[in-house]
């Protein structure tokens, strides 16, 4: 699974090691994503009722029993997607009550592939971590499961506290309350990067 170029030694002047944004050692080999506040705009455990619906074929849109709407923010679609083109391994930790119907939204959410057709939203994730709990039993699950490294693992979260997962070697990204989006990614991805000492510049 890990698509690693033989690894080069740091620069003398920079303590860095230069890379080119296509080279793998560019990027983690797990981005792991928490669910409520950072893939969609809700508490699912207090803001859904069940059954979830999707009326159709719809993309990217559910209702509950009373007609609240669940979706993943605009630009969560296009980032999953990415991800899974770069061959990065894709999970969920999410530390919510309602294990089921977090499991059955993804489930039934449809969105874009990377073929230009629909898919599950559930297709995209290659680990599924959730449960109530400290998110460093989500990660230590999913080292477990994948024997990913700590430190190949960048993780979005909108919750301060979940920084925990720093002291396991994860880097984690805080997510606002606006919720995951591209300029996020970017962020999230430099931030990755800069712990891991890697400097990405432009090919020749």
């Amino acid at each position: 699974m890990p698509r690693r170029s033989t690894q080069r030694e740091p620069s003398p002047s920079t303590g860095y090691q230069t890379v080119t944004e296509e080279d793998p050692d560019a990027w983690p080999l797990l981005v792991a994503f928490d669910l409520d506040y950072t893939l969609w705009d809700l508490w699912i455990d207090t803001h859904i009722t069940p059954p979830l619906k999707r009326r159709g074929d719809e993309q990217n849109h559910l209702v509950d029993r009373r007609g609240q709407s669940l979706e993943f923010y605009k630009e969560v679609p296009g980032i999953l997607a990415e991800l899974k083109r770069r061959r990065i391994h894709i999970a969920a930790c999410s530390r919510t009550s309602a294990s089921e119907l977090a499991r059955e939204a993804l489930g039934l959410l449809l969105v874009p592939d990377e073929e230009g057709g629909v898919t599950r939203a559930v297709t995209y994730f290659n680990t599924m971590e959730i449960y109530p709990g400290s998110k460093l039993r989500h990660f230590r699950e999913v080292h477990r499961k994948t024997g990913i490294p700590y430190e190949q693992m960048l993780f979005f979260d909108d919750e301060h506290r979940n920084f925990e997962v720093e002291s396991l070697g994860v880097t984690m990204q805080l997510v606002p309350s606006s919720g995951t989006d591209r300029r996020l990614w970017q962020e999230g991805l430099a931030r990755w990067r800069k712990r891991r000492g890697l400097k990405v510049v432009s090919a020749e």
